[in-house]
């Protein structure tokens, strides 16, 4: 099995640096672009949620595949349009594909694309299908508070389409994939679903740095988030290389969640991969969440940063605590 396909698509409207510098004079936009590395974010309308971006990449990475080929939708969103239905049974019926398929949503963030992949390779390997339409869509601004800038200046939203299919030669790898709910409420919104209903009077905070936000909003805790990452992912990157009886030295491209410039460059220093096999470009697109890795591998496809027989190590990680990699052969 293998990945044929990846399209992805961003909302229209853009906030650059210069846009938030505006709303927060106190924020210095040299700092953001070199320590986050991150020049503009696409945002979505009001009116346009994470299923809306979910059909814009599925129609375009449809259009070089057949429609009647796919056999199961795998959604992966933190932004559903709804508690119940399912996002992807919505989606199978908006894309117009038949009704002989499975669909569901899977709740994730970072990690979300790597165990996407698990998924559909457990699907295929089972024969429930053949051609897998894994979807990543997500729109965290609208979880995060109008006054937070360090969350604005990092989110942005976008969707991308990924068709995993059984080829007959195995070029997704073994997986290592990990867990640690201890770390919940590093990244997390209290209110909202049943535990903690919406609160419109919820009391507003204001953390050191001066971002203002309340339970109803996305809370991330920076400096819990980094130690979990680097306590993690370079021992995830080891398992993973060892699990498939495989070197560093071995992989021709290493692609990341791309969290924030800051972070993946620890995080390439201390797994010693050299750079010019280490991707790194979030500028134009923001954190996507689960859709970083996707979009990160359509941009090396079109650069010709991989080449055709590469082997390129995955590693997705964040809310939850969650974290999973594997190595695909291109």
């Amino acid at each position: 099995m293998e990945i044929r396909a990846i399209e992805y698509y961003l909302p229209e409207n853009i906030v650059s640096n210069e846009q938030l510098v505006k709303e927060f004079p106190e924020w210095n936009l040299e700092k953001i672009s070199e320590k986050i590395g991150i020049n503009q974010r696409h945002v979505v309308a009001n009116n346009e949620t994470a299923l809306d971006l979910a059909l814009f990449a599925s129609e375009k990475v449809l259009k070089s595949f057949g429609k009647d080929l796919i056999d199961f939708i795998l959604l992966c969103t933190q932004s559903p349009d709804y508690y119940l239905p399912t996002s992807a049974c919505i989606l199978q019926n908006r894309l117009n594909l038949k009704t002989s398929i499975g669909a569901l949503d899977f709740n994730l963030g970072c990690s979300g694309f790597v165990y996407g992949l698990a998924l559909a390779k457990g699907l295929i390997q089972t024969r429930i299908a053949t051609n897998v339409l894994l979807v990543t869509a997500e729109t965290y601004s609208k979880h995060i508070h109008r006054k937070d800038k360090a969350n604005r200046s990092i989110f942005g939203d976008g969707a991308a389409a990924t068709i995993i299919s059984e080829t007959g030669v195995n070029k997704i790898f073994e997986f290592e994939l990990g867990t640690d709910g201890s770390g919940m409420n590093n990244l997390i919104v209290r209110n909202g679903a049943l535990r903690n209903q919406f609160n419109p009077f919820e009391k507003e905070t204001i953390d050191e740095s001066g971002n203002l936000s309340n339970n109803n909003f996305l809370y991330m805790n920076g400096p819990e988030i980094f130690n979990f990452t680097i306590e993690n992912v370079p021992t995830l990157v080891n398992k993973v290389l060892t699990k498939n009886s495989l070197s560093l030295e071995s992989i021709d491209y290493f692609i990341f969640h791309q969290a924030n410039k800051y972070m993946l460059d620890y995080l390439r220093k201390k797994t010693k991969i050299p750079i010019e096999k280490f991707y790194q470009n979030m500028e134009n697109t923001g954190n996507t969440v689960s859709s970083t890795i996707p979009i990160a591998l359509k941009d090396c496809f079109e650069r010709n940063l991989v080449k055709k027989g590469d082997k390129v190590l995955l590693a997705g990680f964040g809310v939850g605590y969650s974290w999973g990699a594997t190595i695909i052969q291109v």
